[in-house]
């Protein structure tokens, strides 16, 4: 009778678990479905604007010369360039001087991390303000128009705007890179643009970002928070101001070559969304009840969904225990929702890497996802037991 006993309250759990999972599964699949539309054009109107883009660089000489060439390489508006040389102690400054460059030099030790470099910058505009800011990573390709775009619809929006930002493997990539590329693909690409078409407002993603000059001031930047470039975003939603996403527009940049730098980079970015998760998604929807505001829920919905790799993981531990107590028992609900899960899971990563990643990514590479989860698992696990509070940049490859 015990051991029976046990077994219902298993099968009560995991039917809990099953419906807690369906949150994040469903929006994944949503999103990645909607994704699928067809792409709408947006015209911009011509204009004059008075931009300039900031560049945020610590220790950046090894690749501040190719981001700011490909900025000269492909614009057609005459941008201003400020770069923040951030606590370097490397010759970024002098490189980005040399390149034609504004460059402005911060020293502080105690407040590190890219927040604090943006305020910085964004302190020394006021002066002589331009009309958008357009936010740049110092290790990123700008591919053609993309200035000016972001420029554009900032303008006529008055809302925040995030370009196209993603990675691409190195030349010579293993299949981890391969997968890498694909995970980042959904998150960049294809749940941005499902968003877009079900008018749910754009993540911001750290570079590619443009701002009107107005709304600088309506919240802070000033943070050494890791995943500041998702609370920025997230700060002027609340705000009534929430980001756009330009497909048009397109920055990439590299996934590093060594495990180690890759592992540092992937902490990072799974530890801030992990952690904004947790605080972000109860105010948002506090903040959506009060200020009656659907596009709240529907951004904490969004962020709700977890890194794919944890969620296929949850989800097979889960299906592996229901297919066992189903077995024993004969109970069938929780293995039945988890089955339709499961298929959700499977359409919405196949569909956005058959639309979106099939040239760029062999269908061999497909089957190196399992791998690739047991390498995010330590990352996973790390968050439970000490998760990372300070920004680290990520080493650069030489």
């Amino acid at each position: 009778m015990l051991t029976s006993n046990f077994l219902f309250s298993i099968t009560n759990i995991l039917l809990i678990i099953s419906l807690l999972l369906a949150l994040p599964i469903v929006v994944l699949f949503v999103e990645c479905m909607a994704a699928l539309l067809p792409e709408r054009n947006y015209s911009l109107k011509n204009q004059e604007l008075d931009v300039c883009v900031v560049i945020p660089a610590h220790n950046e000489a090894l690749c501040i010369g190719s981001t700011l060439a490909s900025i000269h390489r492909t614009s057609t508006i005459n941008e201003k360039i400020l770069v923040v040389a951030d606590n370097c102690t490397d010759n970024t400054a002098d490189i980005a001087r040399s390149c034609g460059a504004t460059v402005i030099e911060r020293c502080d030790l105690q407040n590190t991390g890219k927040g604090y470099a943006l305020d910085f910058g964004f302190k020394y505009l006021k002066a002589n303000p331009p009309d958008v800011v357009v936010v740049i990573d110092a290790d990123c390709t700008v591919h053609s128009g993309t200035i000016e775009r972001l420029a554009a619809m900032t303008v006529e929006t008055n809302r925040p705007v995030q370009a196209k930002n993603l990675l691409k493997a190195p030349e010579h990539f293993t299949p981890r890179h391969a997968v890498s590329v694909l995970a980042f693909l959904v998150k960049n690409l294809v749940r941005q643009r499902g968003c877009s078409k079900l008018g749910v407002p754009a993540s911001l993603t750290g570079t590619g970002m443009a701002f009107p000059w107005s709304l600088i001031t309506k919240v802070g930047f000033a943070s050494g928070n890791i995943a500041e470039d998702k609370q920025i975003g997230l700060d002027f939603a609340v705000a009534g101001y929430t980001p756009i996403f330009c497909e048009d527009a397109l920055v990439t940049g590299y996934f590093p070559k060594h495990k180690q730098a890759g592992n540092s980079q992937r902490t990072r970015w799974v530890h801030g969304h992990l952690q904004t998760l947790l605080t972000q998604v109860p105010k948002l929807f506090l903040a959506a009840i009060r200020q009656k505001r659907f596009d709240l829920i529907a951004i904490a919905l969004d962020l709700s969904v977890l890194p794919v790799s944890l969620l296929v993981i949850l989800w097979f531990v889960s299906f592996s225990l229901a297919l066992s107590i189903s077995t024993l028992l004969g109970i069938w609900l929780p293995m039945l929702i988890l089955s339709v899960e499961g298929l959700c899971i499977i359409i919405a990563i196949t569909s956005a890497w058959f639309k979106f990643g099939r040239s760029a990514l062999p269908t061999r590479s497909l089957l190196t996802i399992p791998f690739y989860m047991i390498w995010n698992l330590s990352i996973y696990l790390s968050f439970l037991i000490k998760p990372q509070k300070t920004w680290v940049r990520t080493e650069r490859d030489s």
